[in-house]
């Protein structure tokens, strides 16, 4: 929280972080902190790239804020 009446400051970065503790952290075990520092840069790349928001009519937030750019795929 920023300051007064700033309460709703960082509901964002919660819920983001609440996310990611329960799709991704909480599932899974990790044999180093290599492992861990990729699956997170894998699920935040699928968080923004892939991953459906409710609060964006249910597309992800690349399709709803640039919707002329091609969706790439990536399998790993």
């Amino acid at each position: 929280m920023g300051g007064r009446r700033r309460t709703l400051d960082n509901i964002f970065v919660e819920r983001f972080f609440r996310m990611l503790k329960y799709e991704e952290i909480y599932f899974n075990a990790y044999a180093s902190p290599l492992d861990l520092r990729k699956a997170l840069r894998k699920y935040i790349a699928y968080y923004n790239d892939e991953r459906p928001h409710q609060s964006l009519g249910y597309k992800s937030p690349k399709a709803y804020y640039w919707p002329d750019r091609p969706v790439k795929i990536q399998i790993a």
